[in-house]
């Protein structure tokens, strides 16, 4: 998995303060979720009071938000409100869309793209395979229920396990084929399984035919969504194998567009007269 790169020497031409107070904000994680004044200072080498006066100022703003209680930040409302945007905006797809088009041109599958939308995985970007669509409707905006194929269980099987068990408690799940596995042991059993061996594979659990692979993608240590490959299981005679290495490159590469800053294009020297 790509970690989060947190390069904390402001490149040249940019503005400390600002630079700082993102380092702040990105410094956040499902590990570290609250930092306190001392803890900032601490970590980045700062003195308390300008610590102090980032916080507060992200605070201000709705970026943080203060428990008065112990004096400590946490994620605020602000960044919701662009984490939104950023998913329904486009960015996300034209980041995407290069790494999904190179994997369909190795594998010749329909790939997909998916992050999670409460029990379900939601497609955001999607490339038609060459033997033409899997369905006669788009494919991105497609629910895919948490408990029924690979695009999903890929995703849910790298979560906290007490997270998972509490989304799954006493919540009916529907049957789509004779494949789709009900019982909440046996689907618990299939979780760990794909969490120890890195992929899900499965045939016709939620569509009849498909067979689809899947591999989570993660944002530094957090899955963040899925990346699959999906096609008639006529496509698949002898199993998910095959495809393994691309799949897994596409997920790495996936990751570091999603998690490191773009490179900045090198200015072209004007060349001298004489």
């Amino acid at each position: 998995m790509a970690e989060i790169s947190l390069d904390r020497k402001t490149p040249a031409g940019a503005l400390q303060t600002v630079d700082r107070a993102l380092l702040v904000l990105l410094a956040f994680e499902r590990t570290r979720p609250d930092w306190g004044v001392t803890e900032v200072a601490a970590e980045f080498g700062w003195d308390t009071s300008v610590a102090q006066r980032l916080l507060s100022t992200l605070a201000g703003r709705g970026f943080l938000v203060s428990d008065p209680a112990t004096r400590r930040y946490r994620i605020g409302p602000a960044v919701l409100r662009l984490g939104r945007l950023w998913e329904r905006s486009g960015s996300l797809e034209l980041l995407a869309g290069p790494v999904l088009e190179e994997l369909r041109a190795a594998t010749g599958d329909t790939v997909l793209f998916c992050l999670p939308d409460n029990f379900h995985m939601r497609c955001v970007a999607a490339v038609e395979g060459e033997e033409g669509p899997l369905r006669y409707y788009p494919l991105v905006g497609e629910l895919y229920p948490a408990h029924a194929g690979a695009t999903s269980k890929s995703y849910f099987a790298f979560l906290p396990d007490e997270q998972r068990r509490l989304l799954f408690r006493d919540r009916p799940v529907a049957r789509f084929t004779d494949r789709t596995v009900t019982e909440p042991d046996e689907l618990e059993r299939e979780f760990l399984q794909v969490r120890a061996q890195g992929y899900a594979w499965t045939v016709g659990e939620y569509d009849a035919g498909i067979g689809t692979v899947a591999v989570p993608v993660f944002l530094g240590r957090e899955p963040y969504g899925s990346l699959s490959l999906g096609a008639a299981k006529e496509r698949f005679p002898d199993g998910p194998e095959d495809r393994l290495d691309a799949l897994r490159r596409a997920a790495r590469l996936l990751e570091q567009r999603l998690t490191q800053p773009p490179q900045r294009p090198r200015r072209m020297r004007t060349p001298r007269t004489t």
